[in-house]
C-alpha cells in the first residue's frame, strides 16, 4: 500500500463524517441517519459509487437544507471528499464505506428522498449484467429505501449501458422518465447543476457525449416480498 493511501485510510478512520466498519454507528445507523448522524430532519440524498465525492460535496454546497451521503467501497477515494467537506465546514455531508448492493443494511424503507448514480461501471460483458446498478435487483432495492415520489438520476458516457437502463427502468414502471443522449446540448443541462466528476471531465475533454436521465419511483408494487 502506498504512503498516500495509508494516510487517507487513517483520515477516514478519524473523520467524523465517515461511517465504515468498526465505527460505533456503522451497525446501528439503519433508520437513524437523521437523528444520530445529521441530527436534523432534512431529506437524505445518496450518491452511489461516489468516488471522490464530487457530487456529494457539490450538491451539499448548493442545498444546505438537504443531507447528502456519498457511498463507495474505496476508502482512499472517500477520504478526498470527506476532507473537502470538513475543510469547507459542510455539516450536511456524510460518507458510507460500503457496497451498493448492501444498501438495505444501512437504510430503512422510505428513508431516502433522492439517489444519484454518476458514471458507474457499465459492466460490458454479459456475465456482468447482474452487477449493473440499474438492473432489476438494484431497482428493487432503490424502490424500498426511497420515499414514494423519490427521484433517481443517472449520468454516464456509456450508451449501451444507458440504453439498458432506459429499458429496465421502463419495465420497472417508474414515471416521468426523462432523458437525453447529449446532456450539454439539452434543455436538461440545468438538472446536473454544472457539477462534473473527474471521469466526466475526462470523457467530455475527449469529445464524448454525456447521457442523463431522471425518473420518479411512484409506488411500491414493484417490490418483491
Amino acid at each position: 500500500m502506498s504512503r498516500k493511501k495509508e494516510i487517507r485510510f487513517k483520515q477516514i478512520q478519524d473523520n467524523d463524517n465517515v461511517l465504515q466498519e468498526g465505527k460505533p454507528l456503522f451497525s446501528s445507523i439503519k433508520g437513524n441517519w437523521n437523528e444520530h448522524f445529521f441530527k436534523n430532519s432534512n431529506p437524505i440524498v445518496l450518491e452511489l459509487g461516489c468516488g471522490k465525492g464530487e457530487y456529494t460535496v457539490g450538491l451539499a454546497r448548493l442545498f444546505p437544507e438537504k443531507n447528502f451521503i456519498g457511498i463507495d467501497i474505496k476508502g482512499d477515494r472517500i477520504a478526498v471528499g470527506s476532507n473537502k467537506a470538513l475543510q469547507e465546514g459542510l455539516s450536511n455531508v456524510g460518507f458510507l464505506r460500503a457496497k451498493a448492493h448492501d444498501l438495505e443494511i444501512f437504510f430503512l424503507e422510505n428513508e431516502v428522498s433522492e439517489i444519484w448514480i454518476t458514471f458507474p461501471d457499465p459492466h460490458h460483458l454479459q456475465s456482468g449484467v447482474k452487477r449493473r446498478m440499474t438492473n432489476e435487483r438494484f431497482l428493487e432495492i432503490y424502490n424500498k429505501i426511497i420515499k414514494e415520489e423519490g427521484t433517481l438520476h443517472l449520468k454516464t458516457d456509456n450508451r449501451p449501458f444507458f440504453d439498458y437502463s432506459l429499458d429496465t427502468l421502463t419495465d420497472f414502471g417508474v414515471k416521468h422518465l426523462t432523458h437525453t443522449f447529449d446532456l450539454y446540448q439539452s434543455d436538461l443541462n440545468v438538472r446536473h447543476y454544472g457539477i462534473k466528476t473527474r471521469f466526466e471531465e475526462i470523457f467530455t475533454d475527449k469529445g464524448f457525449s454525456i447521457n442523463y436521465l431522471s425518473c420518479i419511483f411512484n409506488n411500491k408494487k414493484g417490490i418483491s416480498n
